[in-house]
């Protein structure tokens, strides 16, 4: 990417929805209006442990959806039960900041929510308190960066969406002028 490029989603962040969050919420600095900080994506992979093909079948594909290779988490301590070891791959984590940040959220909001299965929209309910938001994608193929054909398995993964607001009011504001589909409550 050269310098120049700016995501249309960070265009529309900068040009209407910091006006609207400064003159909304009366902020006196603009550095104290919101802004998305970082987008974590996680992946949990218990079945890696007897399959290894699942680990880097995984890692292709979060690096699709992402742009970004993930980092693969490896187990603290062994848990006889699940047959884990200590050091054993368990899962991958993607931090994504910048325009990959944004580009992710782009095609997050406008192509894949869009694409899953009776979609009413996302829960409003996922807020931390602090203003950060928690999404659970069941099925990775709602991206369309993943070839249906060369899959071995469907899988979930957690997005977990790192703001500055300092209240969940303001962190929803913020996620609804950059178009977060929220289901609407029936009356």
């Amino acid at each position: 990417m050269n310098k120049a490029y700016i995501p249309i989603m960070k265009k529309t962040y900068l040009d209407a929805v910091h006006k609207q969050l400064m003159s909304e919420f009366n902020y006196s600095n603009i550095l104290a209006v919101p802004n998305l900080d970082k987008i974590a994506v996680n992946m949990g992979l218990g079945e890696a442990v007897s399959n290894n093909k699942a680990l880097e079948s995984s890692i292709n594909d979060i690096t699709k959806i992402a742009g970004q290779k993930p980092v693969v988490t490896r187990a603290k301590q062994a848990i006889s039960n699940f047959k884990i070891r200590q050091g054993n791959a368990i899962g991958l984590m993607v931090t994504l900041r910048g325009n990959r940040m944004w580009d992710f959220y782009d095609r997050l909001v406008n192509i894949a929510l869009p694409r899953t299965r009776d979609f009413r929209g996302v829960s409003s309910n996922s807020f931390d308190g602090h203003g950060n938001y928690s999404l659970g994608i069941r099925e990775h193929v709602i991206f369309p960066d993943i070839d249906i054909q060369s899959l071995d398995r469907v899988r979930g993964f957690q997005v977990n969406i790192i703001t500055t607001a300092k209240s969940d009011e303001e962190g929803k504001k913020l996620l609804e002028l950059l178009n977060m589909p929220f289901e609407r409550r029936r009356s």
